[in-house]
C-alpha cells in the first residue's frame, strides 16, 4: 500500500493518511472543509468545495480523478444542509457520463463545532 498525502492540503490531524493506494483501488479519508491555511469556511457550499478539492489532490496523487470514484459517502450535520452539499457534488461530477453511487447521512457533529460536511471517496484505478 502506498499512503497519499498531498502537500497542497492541511495535514492529517493525527497518525493517518489521507489516501491510502493498494493494487487497483485508491480511498480517502474523510476531507472536512478545512483549507491548507487552517481557515474553515462558515457555509456548507464552501466546506464542501474544499472537501471535494481535497479529494481531487488525493486522487491526483494516483493520476486518478473523479471518473473514476465509485462512490462518495458524506456526512452533513444538518438536513439543512443537504441541499448545498448536493449541489456542490452534483456540480463536481456534471460532466462525467456516469455518476459515482453516493450516500449522505446526517450526523451530531465531527470533531470541531465549526465542520458541518465531511466527504470521502472510493476509487477504482481501472474505469
Amino acid at each position: 500500500m502506498k499512503s497519499l498525502n498531498p502537500e497542497t492540503i492541511a495535514a492529517p490531524f493525527g497518525g493517518y493518511s489521507h489516501g491510502l493506494a493498494g493494487g487497483e483501488i485508491v480511498v480517502t479519508s474523510g476531507q472536512l472543509g478545512l483549507s491548507a491555511d487552517g481557515t474553515v469556511p462558515n457555509t456548507v457550499k464552501e466546506q464542501a468545495e474544499i472537501c471535494f478539492e481535497n479529494i481531487r489532490a488525493i486522487l491526483a496523487c494516483e493520476g486518478l480523478d473523479f471518473s473514476h470514484v465509485l462512490r462518495f459517502n458524506a456526512y452533513v450535520t444538518s438536513r439543512e444542509h443537504m441541499a448545498d452539499y448536493m449541489k456542490v457534488r452534483d456540480a463536481m461530477v456534471a460532466d462525467l457520463d456516469v455518476k459515482p453511487a453516493s450516500t449522505l447521512m446526517i450526523v451530531s457533529g465531527f470533531t470541531r463545532e465549526e465542520f458541518l460536511v465531511e466527504v470521502e471517496a472510493t476509487a477504482l484505478r481501472s474505469t
